[in-house]
């Protein structure tokens, strides 16, 4: 056996034991080894293998799954630019927590130093955005080498898992030729054993991360839970033990009892209602990404922010965090049952005040697309939010759903790979999986359509918000009409795609909604990937969510906040 061979082997056969049961493959020369590797480890049973052509929505794929899972997953690629295609998903999983196992090929040094053939330098490629790298030293026939490569696997897995927050990380393997097996009788000889522990244990038990969390504890009476991707269950059960409002990022979704708060992003943003039910303090469960109104209310000097946040990465737009933990324990002071009271009469005002504005509007709008989207969507679906508009629409529009499950990547907050995303996570959901993004972010990644005969399409429904451009920017600065000269050329970008053409080249079924009915019809669960289109036009967003706005502030106002 070639040592080229013998170190892949050893490379997938150390990932199974260390629980990694997924890896994303794209194909390639310098990688052939683990390739092979993989290969037969699908063959056997003990890992499911998915290949991507395109390297970017490859490391989306895997993002997706790990999301999902809560468990490290493995992503593989040649070297040169293929690794550097891997890199926006490794900053995405660096913010947002996601633990990554990402094995880059690359030539010996002795080809780097030679000018070789797609050769760029790997070493330390991600920067500080991964919490661990290490370039294996090339293989070769010498003792030591089963346990060297099994030693590496584990530190790997176990910076990925994460002893104070998951992550990525990086090895970088050269490989030197041959890279295929040998052929002939003494083709899986080695001379020394490459057999790992017996039992099927990992080379290296890692203690279980078992530490006391360090604990955040609210001390005011009048305090307001504001709830992130991450523990929105638990901080509503939280919320409703202790009769603080909680107000979650994604709106209703994820959140259950009576201290729930489905249109709190539109109470937040009411100047006059805030005045008058300021919170002493807020309680932040992860890290706030999408309103302008929860970055203004955690930047107040008057409101002591507490911050449920398990690393040293914290969100503190005014710097004034007073205190950061894991976790959240019991308050010291007794809640003001009047406080919810006030909070909750507000916001049944708001829900009404959004339904009725949306349904004077025709249809659609974004807001109306995402409230019906969420009514219509089975038990225990897990919906893919992309960035940009559809992340807010659900938040402001929807209802509340304790029920669907809700990823996005909002580590950074950017549109690419989210169709790669929707794919990993919907392929390891067990039950119906959806998806709404815009026409932008669909266009950026419409590569993720791509696979080949013999890989999985999972059960997914993609709706795509196709306002042909940039719709965000309409209710920036911006869109304002003392910019309109410029406004379409540079921020609004209308491309005039043919989304169902694009479909079809993938050959991926392709819809188009243009009626509430015909959009439920197009929402009802059926195998397989699909396209649900929705045409929406853009020129509307600006005036549309004013008129929301002013209706939530009037009704809440006449409510007697």
């Amino acid at each position: 056996m070639n040592p080229s061979t013998a170190q892949a082997r050893v490379i997938v056969d150390e990932l199974v034991r260390n629980t990694v049961s997924h890896v994303v493959l794209c194909p390639g020369s310098r990688n052939a080894p683990l390739s092979l590797a993989l290969y037969e480890a699908a063959s056997a049973g003990k890992l499911r293998l998915h290949v991507r052509i395109d390297e970017r929505g490859a490391a989306f794929l895997a993002l997706g799954i790990a999301a999902r899972t809560g468990r490290p997953v493995a992503v593989m690629c040649t070297s040169g630019t293929a690794a550097a295609n891997f890199h926006p998903a490794v900053l995405e999983a660096d913010r947002a927590g996601v633990p990554l196992i990402v094995l880059t090929a690359d030539r010996p040094p002795e080809l780097r130093a030679a000018g070789a053939n797609q050769v760029i330098d790997q070493h330390q490629l991600y920067g500080g955005a991964v919490r661990y790298f290490d370039e294996l030293a090339v293989a070769e026939r010498r003792a030591g080498q089963n346990s060297y490569w099994r030693s590496q696997i584990c530190r790997a897995w176990n910076a990925a898992y994460g002893e104070w927050r998951c992550g990525p990380v990086h090895l970088n393997v050269p490989f030197r030729e041959p890279l295929v097996p040998d052929t002939g009788p003494d083709a899986d000889e080695w001379f020394e054993s490459l057999e790992g522990r017996a039992g099927g244990a990992r080379w290296t038990e890692l203690p279980d991360f078992g530490a006391l969390p360090a604990f955040v504890v609210p001390s005011a009476r009048h305090g307001l839970v504001i709830a992130c991707d991450a523990g929105v269950r638990a901080a509503s059960e939280w919320a409703e033990q202790h009769g603080w409002p909680v107000v979650s990022e994604t709106g209703g979704l994820g959140l259950g009892g009576a201290t729930a708060m489905g249109s709190g992003a539109w109470l937040l943003g009411i100047e006059e209602f805030i005045a008058e039910h300021k919170p002493e303090q807020v309680l932040c469960i992860g890290r706030p990404t999408v309103f302008r109104q929860v970055q203004g209310l955690l930047s107040d000097p008057d409101v002591e922010v507490l911050l449920v946040r398990p690393d040293s990465d914290w969100p503190a737009p005014a710097h004034n965090v007073r205190q950061v933990g894991q976790w959240f324990d019991e308050p010291t002071k007794p809640a003001d049952p009047e406080w919810l009271a006030r909070w909750q009469r507000a916001d049944a005002a708001a829900g009404v005040a959004v339904r009725d504005a949306l349904a004077e509007e025709p249809w659609p709008s974004g807001l109306a697309l995402a409230a019906e989207l969420v009514d219509a969507l089975p038990e225990d679906s897990l919906l893919v939010v992309g960035s940009s508009n559809p992340t807010r629409d659900v938040a402001l529009a929807a209802g509340i759903r304790p029920d669907v499950l809700v990823h996005r990547n909002r580590g950074v907050a950017g549109i690419d790979g989210t169709v790669s995303t929707a794919i990993g996570a919907a392929t390891v959901h067990r039950g119906h999986s959806y998806a709404l993004i815009g026409d932008l972010t669909f266009l950026h990644d419409a590569n993720g359509l791509l696979t080949g005969s013999a890989e999985q399409r999972p059960d997914l429904t993609i709706v795509v918000l196709n306002d042909d451009g940039g719709g965000i920017f309409s209710l920036l600065e911006q869109g304002a009409p003392e910019h309109g000269a410029s406004f379409e050329r540079v921020f609004g970008t209308p491309h005039g795609a043919d989304l169902g053409a694009l479909c079809a080249a993938y050959r991926v079924p392709h819809s188009v909604a243009a009626t509430r009915t015909e959009l439920r019809a197009a929402l009802r669960p059926e195998p397989g990937l699909r396209i649900v289109e929705v045409r929406v036009d853009r020129s509307r967003h600006r005036d549309l969510h004013a008129r929301v706005r002013a209706a939530v502030a009037r009704d809440v106002a006449g409510n007697g906040r």
